[in-house]
């Protein structure tokens, strides 16, 4: 979803524009500033209306908050009265309204007018329950080796959670960035990953290892149907020679999530053919590793046999 245009508003009135930080948010554009932002930083919903009095000191509080925070949360500003199915979906039953979300759903709320301190105390709250730390102790090291343990587990949640702390210190990480786009991919959001990697920041899309997470989303998109997949099997169980039809499948089952099966419909492939159509499926082969990542177990053992093929 293309982000929309922030709404004018009579919380507005005073000159002041939307931030990278601070900015305004409505049903149009809710899953772009929030859903998909949360998945790199906590966002604070605040639903307020022109009409109410405790919203206007309640904001102005929220503001200040956030922008002491450094960068490492948000604050998404929604009118109530001009976004009334987004509060009913929410459940908002009164106003001000605070939610915080993060991996793309709410995890925490308050209503009501709040002290400094309160705020805080509610920012830390969030920040810790995100995985970082709100004096930014965070070890990237470490937590990406977690993050990569959590991914291989089938630890989604727990993975998600670790590469958005990581991407909330440091938008730029290739690594927390390709990393949190194999969770989308994991938990079959490809959309997300397709959407993140389009919105990718500038840093990220001039570094090298790009064409990997360029790999890994243009793969997933070609997922095939069951019955898609059904039929190139059987059409390939008749005809072991069709190279065309095992290249075919080996893309269909690694998109489907069955990558070690389409490795090795390559390998069997380059086996019995290593030449066919100028090395197409040795190539392919390499593309699959990308897709993965060079130190990945299935990435090392394909390799290895590739080269027991190429230079038996």
């Amino acid at each position: 979803m293309l982000i929309g245009t922030p709404q004018t508003s009579p919380q507005q009135s005073s000159g002041a524009q939307d931030t990278a930080d601070i900015f305004n948010a409505s049903i149009e554009n809710f899953e772009e500033k929030v859903i998909h932002a949360s998945m790199q930083r906590p966002v604070l919903v605040d639903f307020w209306a022109p009409w109410c009095g405790p919203c206007k000191q309640l904001m102005p509080a929220l503001e200040k908050a956030v922008s002491e925070a450094g960068g490492s949360i948000a604050l998404a500003k929604v009118n109530l009265d001009e976004n009334e199915q987004l509060a009913a979906a929410l459940r908002v039953q009164s106003v001000p309204t605070v939610f915080a979300f993060y991996g793309g759903r709410p995890i925490d709320a308050f209503q009501g007018v709040q002290s400094e301190s309160q705020i805080k105390a509610f920012i830390d709250n969030v920040l810790k329950a995100s995985g970082a730390e709100p004096s930014g102790g965070l070890d990237i090291e470490d937590a990406l080796e977690a993050a990569a343990n959590a991914l291989a587990d089938g630890a989604l949640r727990e993975a998600q959670e670790l590469y958005a702390a990581v991407l909330q210190k440091d938008q730029t990480n290739i690594f927390a960035f390709t990393g949190m786009l194999r969770t989308f991919i994991a938990a079959e959001a490809v959309d997300h990953a397709k959407q993140m990697l389009d919105n990718a920041p500038e840093e990220i899309v001039k570094h090298p290892k790009f064409s990997e997470a360029q790999a890994v989303v243009e793969l997933a998109l070609k997922a095939p149907a069951d019955d898609e997949l059904s039929a190139l099997k059987a059409k390939l169980a008749e005809n072991p020679e069709d190279h065309s039809v095992a290249l075919e499948l080996a893309e269909a089952s690694f998109a489907a999530g069955q990558k070690e099966a389409a490795i090795e419909i390559l390998l069997e492939s380059i086996k019995r053919d290593r030449e066919w159509n100028d090395e197409a499926a040795r190539k392919m082969l390499l593309e699959f590793f990308k897709a993965l990542g060079m130190v990945d177990p299935l990435t090392i053992q394909a390799r290895k046999k590739l080269s027991s093929l190429l230079f038996s």
